[in-house]
C-alpha cells in the first residue's frame, strides 16, 4: 500500500482521493486475502459481484471503487487484471437556480464576507474549495481574472472575475496578503461554514429548492450557455478534462427551454 499511496502523492491527487483510493484497495485486498502481487483479474470480478449482488451498492460506487483498482493493479503494479465493464452511471441533470432566485440569494446575505463568497462562486464557477483556498496574490483585478493554483489534476487554471466583485474585492483585501477568506480568529473558512451561509440565506429568501455551494457553479455555467457562451470556453472556465462532462449543461438548457411559455399561448 505504500507504493500506491507514494504513486498517489507523487501524481498529485488530493489527500481526499488519496484516502479513498487507499480504503478501496485495502478493502479489495481484505476479501481477496492474497497479496496484491497474486490477485487475478477472476478475483477483482468476484469481488465486484459481491459488492453489487450482496452489499446493493450504487453504479457510482462501483465505478469508484473499480477507477481505484485499476490505478493500483494496472497503474502502479502493471498487472493490466482490471478490464472488465461495470453497468453505466445514470447522469442526473444538475439542479440550478434561476436568475432571479441568484438575485434573491444575494439579497438575503447582508455580511460582507458572506455576500463576497457567494457572488464570486456564483459569478466565476470556482469550486467550493477553490474559492476558499485563493490567495489575494492569486487575482489580477486590473485583468479581471484570477487563478486556480494546483486545481483538480493539478493544473493552474484562469477563472472570470466580474467588474462588480472587483469593486467589492479590492477595499475587502486592501492592505492583506494570502487567504482572501478567514474565520475571525484568522484561520481558513471551512466548507462547512460556507454550506450553513447559503442554506440560511436560500431559507430567507424562500427558495424551497435545496442550495449547496456547488449549484452556483452549476447556475454559472448553464446560465453563460443560455446567454449565447460557446461550450468549450464553458469547458475551460470548469476545467473539465472532457467536454462531455461540461454538455450535460446543454441538456439542462433544453429542458429550461421547454417549460418556456409560447407566446401564443399567452394571448389567450
Amino acid at each position: 500500500m505504500q507504493e500506491l499511496e507514494t504513486e498517489l502523492k507523487l501524481r498529485g491527487f488530493s489527500k481526499r482521493t488519496v484516502a479513498t483510493y487507499l480504503y478501496q484497495n485495502k478493502k479489495c485486498l481484505e476479501f481477496i486475502n492474497q497479496p496484491a502481487e497474486k490477485v487475478q483479474e477472476a478475483d477483482i470480478k468476484r469481488y465486484l459481484a459481491y459488492l453489487i449482488s450482496e452489499k446493493g451498492i450504487t453504479n457510482s460506487s462501483v465505478a469508484l471503487i473499480k477507477a481505484a483498482l485499476k490505478f493500483y493493479y494496472d497503474g502502479v503494479l502493471k498487472l493490466n487484471i482490471v478490464n472488465l465493464k461495470t453497468p453505466k452511471i445514470a447522469r442526473k441533470l444538475p439542479e440550478i437556480l434561476t436568475t432571479d432566485e441568484v438575485r434573491r440569494l444575494l439579497n438575503n446575505l447582508t455580511r460582507t464576507k458572506s455576500r463576497l463568497i457567494v457572488k464570486l462562486l456564483y459569478s466565476s464557477g470556482i469550486r467550493l474549495s477553490e474559492c476558499l483556498n485563493l490567495k489575494i496574490e492569486d487575482l489580477e483585478m486590473g485583468n479581471k481574472i484570477g487563478w486556480v493554483r494546483g486545481g483538480k489534476g493539478a493544473k493552474d487554471r484562469m477563472f472570470i472575475l466580474s467588474q462588480e466583485i472587483c469593486d467589492e474585492l479590492l477595499p475587502f483585501v486592501h492592505g492583506r496578503q494570502g487567504l482572501i477568506f478567514k474565520n475571525s480568529r484568522n484561520n481558513p473558512l471551512t466548507p462547512r461554514n460556507v454550506q450553513k451561509i447559503v442554506k440560511t440565506a436560500a431559507i430567507k429568501a424562500g427558495i424551497r429548492k435545496q442550495i449547496t455551494p456547488h449549484k452556483l457553479r452549476h447556475s454559472f455555467a448553464t446560465h453563460l450557455l443560455e446567454g449565447g457562451t460557446d461550450i468549450r470556453i464553458i469547458q475551460e472556465l470548469l476545467g473539465h478534462a472532457n467536454l462531455q462532462t461540461t454538455q450535460i449543461y446543454t441538456k439542462v438548457s433544453q429542458e429550461q427551454m421547454r417549460k418556456v411559455k409560447s407566446p401564443l399561448d399567452m394571448l389567450a
